[in-house]
Order: structure tokens, then C-alpha cells, then sequence
């Protein structure tokens, strides 16, 4: 052997030492990098004070049956000289690979070696049991015959007493002596596994009943034992009703009649699937498609029918009809009437209406002793309030304050509707206002009667005989010009009349004989309506009939809703409110718009069902287009109008109305206001996104935005705009709408003139001779060139001669020439017109 053949087989990318090198890394787009590689030896590490360990002993070579030639260890190759780091990292990779595949080769043979072993092993050990099992019945066989040997020796009589006995031991120690013998190898009947005998039907357990279950799950115990039936699983409820149903059919005859067909009154809408119908019949769906098919009507379960056709299949399948529409599932709105003897009496609802600050709220404050004014902005009532007040005599008055501004009409129309009484109050210093005009007109629509409360008596300018004289213009004769209507003079201010105001109120209603049913689900008419930050959507109400208690169910509008808590006009809970009572219902499910009727009903399915019907409804109505022709197309298209785009936010539904009413009216033909979106609450962040994306400004009335709403609003830059007083905002967006519009242009005619001869005026330019015919013709002025009264040009005057001077004016009957701005279309006989522009501040 050489000296490389003694040597261990080096160990795979393992250099003397520690020797770096070099590796070159290629990458995708030609880029290179060059690693440096370091390959040391493992070193064994041992605790402080120990030996290093002993190298292990070689092992005992075994015992080989034959001699096997060893293969030569790999010898090493030669190490090339010149060998670049790059080129020794490769070597030294192949190497390593190849002892790597080496040592696998011979892991796998030695795999291979001993698994033909083991299978060899199993064959030796499956030969002797297959011996040792032969022998077993070698032996068996002879004791068998030796047994049937005896078998014929022995006497009957031993044969007999023998059968009777105990069945043999299998192996019994021969004795001695010859008699037991034949006691000892009696052979028996070999004992055969006894079949399970069918049983038969009746013994069959009932389906449901409970099976015995003798199967015992953990360790027995004493407790176990004794309680047998502890633990197992109680029959349902479901198996011991199919139990007692089949003992009852077995009792009545057997086998189960068929039971009578049920005749059904099945409601069937304007249209059903074919599932529902069978539903509502209480038929298989599979049947009514076959009567269908039957019908040359191809379709599924799923599928829309008319209601022909549902009336069709009704009658087929002997059930009774009955058809409904869609609106039957609303409430219908005619009221149905409460009999005579349900009847009880209940307070009045007085409306106080009349023109702007003529003291209806100092009034209302007076019979209240509150002071509602202070809290009004700009001292005007902008809301619809609602009170009750107890006299001195124990009479309970429900009173509604309504808004005298001009913007308000919604809200006193509704107060004028909802009420019993209506208490005009009119300004003794002030007459007859356009709003005390047009509540008396709400108030005959309504037909309702009217006492006139002439207030600010106390001032030394009141005239109250020129109050009832004006109010004779719009036939409202008072008591003391000889006619119906009661009147009183009042004094807010120093409380003076209010007493005789109360006692003509309570005669009035007297009169009326105002009755209600209050044993009954209740029905409300909102007055206002509002969407509170802590408390969610607010509707203020006031009981027409019926009593509203906590906890009912109703739909008011396009809402539904549960009754969560009842506040009364003092802020204080309650748990329920009779008819004439206003109080605040909490419990919506959004806010509802105002004049909306609330009706209790008698679950929450019910309620869901007419609000979402009534939510079709009003979608349906949103985005029907209007009928249109032509002639209208054409003209919108021609129609140069300026839209400008707001966004409406309010405190309560009234005054959203209010606004977007006032808006609309402030709109011409030249710009018209497009309200893209009116709500209660305050102004959120989807507020702002639509008016960012609308490039509009963003009203807010008594509301202000949220935090994230303030950050968009910052961010986008959108125009806020904040009011509390709706003249303020109708005057700003009057003259923000105006300036929209830019200064209003008008035009006014200086002279006229005549072209008598066109001359040319350098290369050019034309010179027209003209002779002026009305006015006087300026430098510099607007000119406007006419042929057979055809517009030709609009231009300006740029230079103007008499004879070969230039001068600035020539008036009429004279000649000059002028050369026109930025035309040479001129020719004799046209007429030349100039006219001056006077920009003015536009209003709407």
C-alpha cells in the first residue's frame, strides 16, 4: 500500500488549517459577487481539568463465512498544481459529492443484506410452526381413534349413564384401572353456536321505542351493578308520541286510516312562487308543478306565478281562495270609528298661530310660567313646540306653538290640522301681517274654529278696533262687531286677559264635545322630528286616540319601531300617554318625516312588513321620471340654466323641510337651487365626501360636524356654512346664488348711424363714411353692425374722423367715418348701431 492508501479519507470541503478561498456567484441580469470561503476542521471542546477522551477501540472483527474481498479505499487524487481557490472549491465539491454517493451505495447494499436475512428468518420460524401444528394433529387424531375404539367395548348401559352426565374434560390424566375408561372418553354431540331465531313481526320493537342496551361502558362497580338502568340515555319526547301514536293505531284496527283532506283558505297576493302557494295549501311542490306541466306551463318551485294562475291551482286542489293586492298589507288610512259608549272626553289641542313676533311664544310662556323666548335664536320660534298646560280649575289644555316665519307654512299647516282650537294672535301696535293672513287661511281649510287673542295691549300705540276692522277684509267677524269668532285682548307681558283667554278656550271646547277612545292601540300624529346624539331618532307626537304605552310596536311612515321610553312635555318619564297628550317616543328606527301617522300594531313582523312596504313605495315614487316629450328635451337642452348644488343638514325634520321649501324659491330661470341631499343629525363624514365630490357648500342649521367630519372637511377644503336664523341664511344664499350669476349687463343705445361709402384705410383695414341718424357716435364705444337687420359683427369703434381730424364724439346729422375693430365686412347701406354696457349688482 502507498503512503496516500494508509491515509483516512478526507472529509468533505475540510482544508488543513484554516485556508480561505474564493467563490464567484453569478446572478440574473449579469450581476457577479465574489464570496470568501473558510473550511476548518471540527474541533471536540471538554470541561476545564478533563482529559481529552480516549480514542474508541476498534472494533472485534466478526466471524465472516467466507473470505470477502474488501474493496480498495479510494485513493486520493493527486492535487493539480496551479489550482486557482475557484477551482479547489469545485474539487473539493465533487469529492465530497462522490463520497457522498459512495457512502449511500453502501448504506443501501447493507439495507438489501439484512432484509433478505429477516425474510429468511421468517421463512425457518413459518416452517416449524407448520411442523409443530402437524404433529399437534397427528396426535389429536390418534387419541380420537383410540377414544371410538373403546368407544365399541363398552356397554350400552355405561354409553347411557354416561350421556347424561356433565359434557368430558378435554384432558383427563389416564389411571390404572380399565373401568372409568370409558366414562373418561364418552364421546358427546359436539356442542354447535345456537343461530338467532327470527322474530317475528309483532315482536319487533315499536320505531322509537327504547332498545335494551346491555352493554356496560367503564369499570363495574358495586353502585353500578345495583342501580342497572342509571346512566343510559332518556328517551325524547319525539319517540314516546310516535310510541303511544302507533299503540293507539294498533288499538283502533290496525292499520292507519287515511285521514281526511283539509280544506284550506289560502291568501294568495298578486304574485307567488310555486313553493310558497304549496306551502300556503299545505300540498307537495312536486304536485303543483305536475298540475302545471298538465297546464303546458313549463316551471320550477322557484318560479313567479301570476294570481290567475295560483287561483287556478287553488280551485284544482279543492282549497278555497282569497286574493289580496299589495296594498292591502299597508295600513289603511281611512280611520275606522270607535263606538259611541267607548267613548270618554279628553283635553283640547289649541294651536297658537299668527305673523312673525307678535308675542305667540311670550304667550304660551305666560300660561305656562316658563320662558321658552331665551332660548330661541335671533328671538324667533324656528321649531314646532308642544306643551300642556293645567288651569285653575283643574282643565288640562294641550297647546302647539307654531313658527310665524315666512318659511314655516309646513309646520303651521300641520298644527292647523292636528288641532281642535286655534288661537290667532295678532300685534295690537302691528295689524294684519302676511303670515296672520295666511294662518286664517290655514285655519277655514282646516275647519276649525279661531279665537282672536289681540296681544301687546299693554303698549300706548295698541289699537284693537283697527285689528277687528282689518280682520273683516278676510271675513273674520268677531263677537263684537256681531259675529262668531271670540275675541280677547291680552297682555303678555303683564299677564293681563289670560284667565278670560283660558275660560273662552275651555267654552269652546265645550262646545266641541271633544271625545276620544282611550282603550285602544294608540294613534299619533308627529309634530316634529329629530335625531338626538344620545338617544337616537326623537319623534315628537301627539296622541289622536288610544293609549301609548311602553314596549308597543308601530310604524310611523317609512319607519318602524319599538317604544323604548316615553318623556313628557316636562322631560319626565312615563310609562304611558292618553289622547291629547304630546310626548316624545324614543325607539325609532330612523327619523320620520313630520305630519306622519303612528300607528300601534300588533307584532314587529307586522310592523316590518308595512314599512318596508311603504319604503318600495316611496323608492318607486323617488326615481319615477317624470313624463316627458320632445319639445321639453329640446328646450333643457337649449335652456342656458346655472345649477347650484347645496347640502341641507337641520336639527329637526321641520326645519329641513323649511329650508329646502325656501331654497327652491329662491331659484329663476337663470339659476336654480339643486338641494343634492336634506337630512337630520349632524353633519357626518359621507356628508362631507358628498359634497367634496359635488364641489357644494354644506348648510348647517343648529348642527355642527363630528370630529372625523371636521378633519374631511379640513383635508377637502368644502365651504361650510353655519346658521341658526333662516332669514340670515336665505339673504346669504340669495347673494351667494347672485354672485354665481356675476353683474347683471345692460345695455344702452347711443346712437345709430347709416353707411353711406366704404373707403380703404391702409392695406387692410376699411373705412366706412356714415352719416349719424340718432345720438351721437363715441370713440371707443360697443358698435353693432346690421344688414336688412341681420347682425353682422359685434366690434368696437377703433378710430373716428370728421374730415382728417380724429375726434372722440360726432352727433346726429353729421358725416364722419369710422374704422371698425377686428372686421372689414362693411358695405353701403348697412346700418351701424353703438351702445354702451352698464354692469349692475344682480338680486334675486
Amino acid at each position: 500500500m502507498s503512503d496516500d492508501d494508509k491515509k483516512p479519507a478526507r472529509k468533505p470541503l475540510t482544508l488543513k488549517g484554516a485556508q480561505p478561498g474564493e467563490v464567484k456567484q453569478t446572478f440574473s441580469h449579469g450581476r457577479t459577487n465574489k464570496v470568501a470561503v473558510e473550511v476548518k476542521r471540527r474541533r471536540k471542546l471538554v470541561k476545564p481539568g478533563e482529559a481529552a477522551p480516549p480514542p474508541p477501540p476498534p472494533p472485534p472483527p466478526e466471524p465472516a463465512p467466507a473470505p470477502v474481498a474488501q474493496k480498495p479505499a479510494p485513493k486520493k487524487k493527486a492535487v493539480p498544481a496551479g489550482e486557482t481557490p475557484q477551482e479547489r472549491v469545485a474539487r473539493l465539491q465533487r469529492e465530497a459529492e462522490e463520497e457522498r454517493l459512495r457512502l449511500a451505495e453502501e448504506a443501501r447494499k447493507r439495507e438489501e443484506e439484512q432484509a433478505r436475512k429477516a425474510a429468511e428468518d421468517e421463512k425457518k420460524r413459518a416452517e416449524e410452526n407448520r411442523k409443530a401444528e402437524e404433529d399437534a394433529a397427528r396426535q389429536a387424531a390418534e387419541q380420537a381413534k383410540k377414544a371410538k375404539e373403546a368407544l365399541k367395548d363398552a356397554p350400552k348401559e355405561d354409553v347411557a349413564a354416561t350421556s347424561k352426565e356433565a359434557p368430558p374434560k378435554q384432558e383427563e390424566k389416564p389411571s390404572g384401572t380399565p373401568a372409568p375408561a370409558p366414562r373418561r372418553f364418552t364421546p358427546v354431540a359436539r356442542p354447535e353456536p345456537k343461530k338467532p331465531e327470527r322474530k317475528k313481526k309483532e315482536e319487533k320493537p315499536a320505531r322509537g321505542a327504547e332498545k335494551p342496551d346491555k352493554r356496560r361502558s367503564g369499570k363495574l362497580s358495586v353502585k353500578k351493578a345495583l342501580n342497572e338502568d342509571e346512566g343510559r340515555r332518556a328517551r325524547s319526547l319525539a319517540a314516546l308520541k310516535r310510541a303511544r301514536e302507533k299503540e293507539r293505531r294498533m288499538q283502533g284496527g290496525g292499520s292507519s286510516k287515511p285521514r281526511e283532506k283539509q280544506v284550506r283558505d289560502v291568501v294568495v297576493p298578486e304574485a307567488i312562487t310555486v313553493g310558497e302557494l304549496a306551502k300556503r295549501m299545505g300540498e307537495k311542490g312536486a304536485d303543483l308543478v305536475k298540475e302545471l306541466f298538465n297546464l303546458d306551463m313549463m316551471v320550477t318551485v322557484n318560479q313567479t306565478i301570476d294570481q290567475d294562475t295560483a287561483e287556478l291551482l287553488v280551485d284544482q286542489f279543492g282549497h278555497n281562495i282569497q286574493k289580496v293586492s299589495e296594498a292591502d298589507v299597508d295600513i289603511a288610512a281611512e280611520e275606522d270609528v270607535d263606538p259611541e259608549e267607548t267613548l270618554k272626553p279628553r283635553p283640547p289641542v289649541v294651536t297658537i298661530m299668527g305673523h312673525v313676533d307678535h308675542g305667540k311664544t311670550s304667550l304660551l310662556d305666560a300660561l305656562r310660567g316658563a320662558n321658552v323666548v331665551k332660548g330661541e335664536a335671533g328671538g324667533i320660534t324656528q321649531h314646532i313646540g308642544s306643551y300642556q298646560v293645567k288651569t285653575k280649575g283643574g282643565d288640562l289644555v294641550t297647546f302647539l306653538d307654531t313658527p310665524g316665519h315666512a318659511a314655516f307654512t309646513e309646520m303651521r299647516q300641520r298644527g292647523a290640522n292636528v288641532t281642535d282650537i286655534v288661537v290667532l294672535v295678532v300685534a295690537a301696535d302691528d295689524g294684519i301681517m302676511p303670515q296672520t293672513i295666511e294662518a286664517i287661511n290655514h285655519t277655514k281649510a282646516a275647519g276649525v274654529p279661531m279665537i282672536v287673542a289681540i296681544n301687546k295691549m299693554d303698549k300706548p300705540e295698541a289699537n284693537p278696533d283697527n285689528i277687528r276692522t282689518r280682520l273683516l277684509e278676510h271675513e273674520v267677524i268677531v263677537e263684537k262687531m256681531s259675529g262668531d269668532v271670540q275675541d280677547v285682548e291680552i297682555s303678555a307681558k303683564t299677564k293681563a286677559g289670560l284667565d278670560e283667554l283660558l275660560e273662552k278656550i275651555a267654552l269652546q271646547a265645550e262646545l266641541l264635545e271633544l271625545k276620544a277612545n282611550p282603550d285602544r292601540m294608540a294613534e299619533a300624529t308627529v309634530i316634529e322630528a329629530q335625531l338626538d346624539k344620545g338617544r337616537g331618532p326623537v319623534a315628537t307626537v301627539l296622541i289622536t286616540r288610544g293609549t301609548l304605552e311602553r314596549g308597543n310596536t308601530f310604524v310611523v311612515g317609512t319607519e318602524s319601531g319599538r317604544v323604548r321610553a316615553i318623556v313628557n312635555d316636562q322631560g319626565k318619564q312615563i310609562k304611558k300617554a292618553g289622547p291629547s297628550m304630546p310626548v316624545e317616543v324614543l325607539g325609532l328606527g330612523g327619523v320620520p318625516s313630520a305630519g306622519d301617522v303612528l300607528t300601534v300594531v300588533e307584532n314587529e313582523q307586522r310592523a316590518r312588513e308595512v314599512a318596508e312596504y311603504r319604503q318600495e313605495k316611496a323608492t318607486e315614487k323617488r326615481t319615477a321620471l317624470a313624463p316627458t316629450s320632445f319639445d321639453t328635451m329640446f328646450n333643457n337642452l337649449a335652456a342656458n340654466v346655472i345649477e347650484f348644488p347645496v347640502l341641507v343638514k337641520a336639527d329637526v325634520q321641520g326645519s329641513v323641510e323649511a329650508i329646502t321649501t325656501a331654497l327652491h324659491n329662491l331659484s329663476n330661470d337663470d339659476i336654480k337651487v339643486r338641494v343634492l341631499h336634506a337630512g337630520v343629525g349632524a353633519i357626518t363624514e359621507s356628508d362631507v365626501s358628498l359634497a367634496s365630490a359635488s364641489n357644494a357648500p354644506i348648510i348647517g342649521f343648529n348642527v355642527r360636524p363630528n370630529a372625523k367630519a371636521r378633519e374631511l372637511v379640513k383635508r377637502d377644503g368644502v365651504e361650510m356654512k353655519y346658521y341658526d336664523v333662516i332669514y340670515h341664511l336665505t339673504e346669504e344664499i340669495a347673494k351667494e346664488m347672485a354672485g354665481e350669476l356675476g353683474p347683471e349687463r345692460i345695455e344702452h343705445v347711443v346712437g345709430r348711424a347709416a353707411v353711406k361709402e366704404v373707403f380703404r384705410s391702409g392695406k387692410k383695414d376699411k373705412a366706412a363714411g356714415l352719416l349719424v341718424e340718432e345720438g351721437a357716435i363715441r370713440k371707443g364705444l360697443h358698435a353693432r353692425l346690421t344688414r336688412e337687420d341681420v347682425i353682422v359683427s359685434a366690434t368696437t369703434i377703433a378710430s373716428l374722423r370728421r374730415f382728417k381730424d380724429d375726434v372722440d364724439e360726432v352727433r346726429a346729422g353729421l358725416e364722419c367715418g369710422v374704422v371698425l375693430a377686428d372686421t372689414n365686412d362693411i358695405k353701403p347701406g348697412d346700418q351701424l348701431e353703438v351702445f354702451e354696457v352698464e354692469e349692475r349688482e344682480r338680486t334675486l
